[in-house]
C-alpha cells in the first residue's frame, strides 16, 4: 500500500485499538540478530526457503521479486514486474512461487529458484499477503477475511473470517504460517496477530514497536511488513518497508 493511502491509518489503528483493549496476552519481539536489509525495498511479501530469503516489493515501477542472501542482504537474482503494477505478497507452493499484486487482480507463478515467469492468473478483489497453510495456500485482501486457495487452480475453496475478542479485525497484510498458526502484520501498526486458522480467533498480539526502524521523516508507509519462517532452524524473521535492517526475534511475554 502507498503514500497515498495513509490516510487509511487511522482505520487500521481503530479497528486494532479495539481488539487490543481487550485482554488478549501480548508477546514482545526480542532481538536475537540483525541482518542488512536493503532500505530501498518496499517490502510487501517475505519468506525463507533453502537457506536463502525470497522477497516482494511494491510500488508502481519499483516492484520486483528478489532472492537475498540473508547474512548480507546481498540481492542474487531478480524479476521485475510490470511498471503498472504494484507488487504484494508471494508464497512458495512446490517449485513454484506464487504472487499477487495490489488492485489489478493479476497474480503469477514463477520458477524456483530462477524466478523465470510461466504463467498468471486472475482473482477478484485486491491482492495484500500469502502463506501456506497444508494443502491450501492463504490470502489476505485488507478485509477481514482469508482466502483459502487451490495450490493448482489458485480458486478460492474457502474463507477465514478474523475476529480479535469477537470484533473483526480488518487491514491483515503480510502473512506466515508458523507452527499450527497464522501470523498476519496489521497494515500501519506495529502489531501482529496470531491468529488460529481453525476459527479465526486472533489468540494474541507480537509487539514489534521496540524494534529500530528508519528514524522520523522517512514517510508513513515505514512499517512494519515482512514476516519469514525458518522450519528447519526454527527461526522467526521480520522487517518492515524501506527499513536498513531484518530481525532474527524471539518472542517474550509482554511485562
Amino acid at each position: 500500500m502507498s503514500r497515498l493511502h495513509a490516510l487509511l491509518a487511522p482505520l487500521a489503528a481503530a479497528a486494532l485499538s479495539t481488539a487490543a483493549a481487550a485482554r488478549l496476552p501480548v508477546w514482545r519481539a526480542e532481538v536475537v540478530r540483525t541482518f542488512p536489509h536493503d532500505p530501498g525495498a518496499f517490502t510487501e511479501g517475505l519468506l525463507y526457503r533453502d537457506g536463502l530469503l525470497y522477497e516482494s516489493t511494491g510500488l508502481e515501477g519499483q516492484s520486483n521479486i528478489r532472492v537475498v542472501r540473508l547474512a548480507d542482504g546481498k540481492v542474487l537474482r531478480q524479476a521485475d514486474l510490470p511498471p503498472s503494477l504494484f507488487g504484494e505478497g508471494i508464497v512458495d507452493t512446490g517449485r513454484e512461487l506464487v504472487s499477487v499484486t495490489w488492485r489489478t487482480g493479476q497474480g503469477f507463478r514463477w520458477t524456483l529458484p530462477d524466478l523465470r515467469r510461466v504463467g498468471q492468473f486472475r482473482y477478484p478483489g485486491e491482492g495484500w499477503g500469502l502463506t501456506r497453510m497444508g494443502r491450501r495456500l492463504v490470502l489476505s485482501d485488507g478485509t477481514p477475511v482469508l482466502r483459502l486457495l487451490d495450490p493448482r487452480t489458485l480458486a478460492a475453496v474457502g474463507r477465514v473470517t478474523v475476529t480479535a475478542e469477537g470484533v473483526p479485525l480488518a487491514n491483515l497484510n503480510e502473512l506466515e504460517w508458523v507452527r499450527g498458526e497464522i501470523l498476519a502484520n496489521i497494515w500501519q501498526t506495529d502489531r501482529i496477530a496470531r491468529i488460529d486458522p481453525a476459527s479465526g480467533r486472533v489468540s494474541g498480539w507480537i509487539d514489534l514497536s521496540a524494534l529500530p526502524r528508519p528514524p522520523a521523516g522517512r514517510g508513513t508507509d515505514a512499517v512494519a511488513n515482512g514476516i519469514a519462517w525458518d522450519e528447519r532452524g526454527k527461526r522467526l524473521f521480520v522487517t518492515g518497508k524501506n527499513w536498513p535492517a531484518l530481525y532474527e526475534v524471539r518472542l517474550a511475554p509482554a511485562r
